[in-house]
Formats: C-alpha cells, structure tokens, sequence
C-alpha cells in the first residue's frame, strides 16, 4: 500500500512531467507543489529522480488505461473519441499548459530505463486500444496501425495546440483521425 505522502509525490511528479518536462521534475519542485516533507522524498525514493520519474510514468499508463477501458464494448468510434476526448478536456482545463508525462520523458531522458518506460506506457495504451477497436468493429489486422494513429496523432495535437495556446490544431487533428475509425469500422477505409 503506498502512503498519502508518496502517492502526492507520485502524482505531483506525474503533473510536472506534463507541465514543466523531465528536466524541471526535480525533488524540490515535487516537494514544493505536493507539500510534503522534504524528507520523505528521499525516504520513499531513495534511488533518486529515475524511481520518481518512474512511478509517475506508471501511474500515468494507468490512468489513461482506464479511460480507455471505460469505452470497452463501445463502437469503435467512441473508443477513438474517449482516448482522443481525454486530451481534449486535459488541455482546455490545463489552459495548454499540461501534455503527456510520457512525451516529456521520451524527448528528454537520458536513461535508457526511462525511456523503456516511457515505451511501455505508449504500448500499452496501443495494445489496449487496438483490442477495444477490434471489438468496437475494426478489422484485427488493421486494428494496431490504428491504435497507433490515435496515440501518434493525438500525441502531435497536444504539442500543437500546447504551442499555440489553441484547441484548433488539436481539434483538427481529431476530426481526421475519427473520420478514419469510422472508415475502418464501416470497411470503407483505403
């Protein structure tokens, strides 16, 4: 069971890597936003930044895991929509200020643990989507490239709308990637 104390942490460092990047994730800024004694820090991560960084990617997999599974046993165009409506209300909320943690890691990492890491989050919202899509009426072989298309396209309208403080790039992106479920869904994509 983990602590109050550390899941802020844990959750803190999760926000940060969205907001800030990897670099400015540091012990000070997590212990600054969360509140939380400056010595637990080191108590709960005592192998440093890496375990922090590390935790906060799992627990932002997570979270995005279960948005996806909530569209389970939905048309597929409503499993693309949830994933792609989750970064929607991200970033309207944030003002453009919050991306994903994993990105942030990925451009940033100079551990080739944490960028596994990172690696793993994005393929495990690839696999999961992909399956909900082939119950959501996508063809299996076609399934994968399109999960992938959702996670790379919605990944690009974050950093596109975060960049010009606008929800027209990522809304734009949207609309092309569910006008290709659909197509897949209903077998009229080329």
């Amino acid at each position: 069971m983990v602590s109050d104390a550390k899941a802020r942490m844990i959750e803190g460092a999760a926000r940060l890597l969205a907001e800030k990047g990897l670099q400015e994730t540091s012990f000070s800024e997590v212990v600054a936003l969360t509140g939380a004694p400056r010595g637990s820090i080191y108590h709960h991560f005592p192998d440093g930044k890496a375990s922090l960084v590390a935790q906060a990617l799992e627990l932002q997999g997570a979270k995005s895991n279960a948005l996806i599974e909530s569209a389970r046993g939905k048309p597929a165009v409503d499993v693309a929509s949830t994933f792609i409506g989750g970064w929607r209300s991200l970033l309207i909320v944030s003002q453009f200020r919050i991306g994903c943690s994993a990105v942030a890691v990925t451009v940033a990492a100079d551990s080739d643990d944490l960028l596994q890491r990172a690696g793993d989050v994005f393929r495990g919202w690839a696999e999961l989507l992909a399956e909900l899509l082939t119950l959501g009426g996508v063809d299996p072989a076609a399934a994968p490239a399109a999960a992938t298309l959702l996670i790379a396209g919605s990944e690009g309208g974050v950093i596109l709308s975060r960049a010009q403080a606008s929800i027209e790039p990522f809304d734009s992106v949207a609309e092309q990637l569910l006008g290709h479920v659909r197509a897949l869904s209903e077998g009229t994509a080329t």
